[in-house]
This record gives structure tokens, C-alpha cells and sequence, in this order.
């Protein structure tokens, strides 16, 4: 079983990858919009990255309630 520190880890290795940010750092309150270029459209791509990162997959309704990384984190740990 994964810790939420090894899926954050993960995380942010595939929001790295999508935005082609090697210095982005994202911690558990880290929200989109504070992001740069974590629009509407990285977000789609971001979204389904971590999918295949996890071999999980989302519903709309679960991606569109996300507030923040940390209830990323929650969200994949609930589906592994």
C-alpha cells in the first residue's frame, strides 16, 4: 500500500511532466489555480496522466469536487 507521501510524490512527478515544470513543488493545500498553467485544458491532461499513473480511473463528479492536491492524494488512495 502506497503512503499518501509516495502518491503526492507521484503526483507531482506527472503534474511536472504535464506542465513541463522540473521546479514545481506541490504539497497537500496546493490548489490548481495557483499553479501556473494548470488551466481548464492541463487539468484534463493532468487528470487522466494520473489515471494511467495509478491504473485507476475517476469519475466527473469526483474530479470536479477536488479541491486541492491532498484531496487528489485521497482520491487515488480510495481507488487502489
Amino acid at each position: 500500500m502506497l503512503t499518501d507521501e509516495e502518491i503526492l510524490s507521484r503526483i507531482t512527478n506527472v503534474v511536472r511532466d504535464q506542465l513541463d515544470d522540473d521546479e514545481l513543488t506541490l504539497t497537500p493545500t496546493t490548489e490548481a489555480n495557483s499553479v501556473d498553467g494548470w488551466d481548464s485544458l492541463a487539468h484534463v491532461r493532468i487528470m487522466i496522466a494520473v489515471e494511467e499513473e495509478f491504473g485507476v480511473r475517476f469519475q466527473t463528479s469526483e474530479i470536479t469536487s477536488l479541491k486541492n492536491v491532498g484531496g487528489l492524494v485521497a482520491l487515488v488512495r480510495s481507488k487502489l
